[in-house]
């Protein structure tokens, strides 16, 4: 007998990842510049120079048996050695190779972290706040733990604190930040921060073991007006990071991430070697042995982001003058409207007639909202400006 979850989770696409394939079919049938896909978070700037410089000297300089063959299970050591000096350079910590675990991709982060702390069978619970990536449930579910949702603040996107201290219970062993957040851009205040880590140590106290908090990072970098990202494990010791550089340095499609186990973390050695057996149990081992080298001598480099914010002023000031309600992001490179009538969903299958592919907030746990993902050259946003005319007036007519 098949796991059924499995052929469910294989035969139905994410609802993002479904506009982006509809929008390539689309595309074909009315060409492309005609399409405004707002679907996927797939950078659209190019990577610095210094990707492909380091990628082309390593090629011609270093054994290619050494630089193509396996490294480290936790990644290569001189990798991590230049990672956590990069870290401690930017964030003034202490951090040592030995509290990196390289990994394919912040999703093979969060997985590693999630099926390293939860059970199967025990009634493992994570917490996550509205909006959240979708893929949180999939990763949450696939370690044999429980989903608890906070519901969201639509006036901030801000955490709400009432809510959360209600769902913390003995069964908690884990809450997921994503902060600057997917899909709504928010970022959270160092105010916000340290009374989230007053709520979590208190709560870890209350019930007799770790709360463990996983900050999901991809979109560090990319902040707007001066905002800046607190470092959580600087606030509460039970951190856990993990990042990606498929946003930072324009390489998606490269899968490369790590997961960040600092030594505050009670009992360090073995949350770590929970996360490597989880990352062996999973498949995850040895992420690619190129793009560690790359990665590595380019961490805190990055792609040209001013662009976004470009994309994200341009939205946000449109969009507002067609009526549409938008909070403003800090971050990222999404915006997160209300739709012009509570149904999100019917919404955005309306504005698939004037070949507008953005995604309903339902999936993200916002109803009545829809996440537009403008890594997009500018000039498709602002010609997208005339086909949210016409779906807003569509609405008002």
């Amino acid at each position: 007998m098949l796991n059924q979850r499995m052929v469910g989770l294989g035969t139905q696409r994410s609802v993002i990842r479904e506009l982006f394939e509809f929008g390539k079919i689309r595309a074909a049938e009315v060409g492309a510049e005609n399409i405004f896909d707002f679907s996927i978070g797939n950078p659209s700037v190019p990577a610095p120079d210094c990707v492909n410089e380091t990628a082309l000297r390593l090629i011609k300089e270093m054994d290619p048996v050494v630089l193509h063959g396996y490294t480290s299970a936790q990644g290569d050591a001189g990798v991590r050695a230049l990672i956590s000096d990069s870290l401690n350079k930017r964030f003034d910590m202490n951090l040592r190779p030995e509290n990196l675990y390289i990994t394919v991709g912040a999703a093979a982060a969060l997985c590693c972290c999630l099926n390293g702390i939860c059970t199967p069978g025990a009634g493992d619970e994570v917490v996550v706040f509205a909006p959240y990536f979708p893929e949180y449930k999939v990763f949450i579910e696939g370690a044999g733990a429980k989903m608890t949702l906070i519901p969201a603040d639509i006036e901030a996107f801000q955490i709400d604190f009432e809510a959360f201290e209600a769902a913390l219970n003995e069964h908690t062993m884990a809450v997921i930040v994503n902060s600057p957040n997917n899909p709504c851009g928010a970022v959270y205040s160092e105010e916000t921060v340290k009374k989230l880590a007053a709520v979590l140590e208190a709560a870890s106290a209350k019930f007799g073991h770790p709360i463990y908090l996983i900050s999901d990072e991809p979109y560090r970098e990319i902040v707007f007006g001066g905002a800046t990202i607190p470092f959580l494990p600087k606030y509460y010791k039970n951190t856990l990071v993990c990042y990606s550089w498929s946003k930072s340095l324009s390489l998606p499609g490269e899968r490369l991430g790590y997961v960040l186990v600092p030594d505050s973390v009670e009992d360090q050695p073995l949350v770590y070697a929970a996360v490597a057996g989880a990352g062996r149990s999973l498949g995850y081992v040895n992420a690619p042995s190129l793009f560690q080298r790359v990665c590595a001598e380019c961490a805190g480099e990055t792609a040209d982001i001013s662009i976004y914010e470009t994309n994200k002023n341009i939205l946000t000031k449109g969009l507002r003058e067609l009526g549409y309600h938008v909070v403003e992001p800090q971050g990222t490179f999404y915006i997160f409207p209300r739709t012009l009538i509570p149904d999100d969903i019917a919404f955005c299958e309306k504005a698939k007639d004037f070949n507008l592919l953005i995604v309903p907030g339902t999936g993200f746990g916002c109803p009545g909202h829809t996440r537009i993902s403008f890594c997009v050259p500018t000039e498709r946003v602002e010609r997208a400006l005339e086909a949210f005319k016409k779906l807003a007036e569509f609405y008002k007519n």
